[in-house]
């Protein structure tokens, strides 16, 4: 009996530790976010060769500078901004978006996207804001 106690206090200690780190992760990485670009929202045909699909989307940019500091609209154009996300929901296939993973991989292709395009803009996070798939 005191054996089954203390395996299920070490796999309890195990358990918090690791959320306590999981938390630390989080903090760590959000601090890199200095302030938050809000962009209008998309609305654009997906790609499916069956029926159409539209995507209605909001997306705000989380930036590594404060909003006062340096203005992002002056830095890069919003528009070309669009474009590189634009050019990312265009390819986009309706089936992989509904599925967690395939939100997390548009937004990893929309992250790589936007420093490939937009490096100086500096986006260390995407947030969505509206994500409608109508069919």
């Amino acid at each position: 009996m005191a054996a089954l106690a203390l395996f299920c206090g070490i796999a309890v200690a195990g358990w918090w530790m690791r959320g306590h780190g999981a938390r630390e992760e989080v903090r760590a990485e959000s601090t890199s976010v200095k302030s938050v670009l809000h962009l209008d929202t998309f609305v654009i045909n997906l790609a499916d060769a069956d029926q159409k699909t539209y995507l209605r989307l909001g997306v705000d940019l989380g930036v590594d500078h404060p909003a006062a500091e340096k203005d992002q609209s002056a830095a890069v154009p919003v528009a070309l901004v669009r474009d590189a996300i634009v050019g990312v929901l265009a390819v986009a296939k309706p089936d992989e978006l509904l599925t967690p993973n395939g939100k997390a991989k548009l937004k990893a292709d929309l992250m790589e996207a936007l420093r490939q395009r937009a490096p100086a803009l500096g986006v260390r996070e995407i947030y969505f804001t509206e994500f409608l798939i109508q069919r």
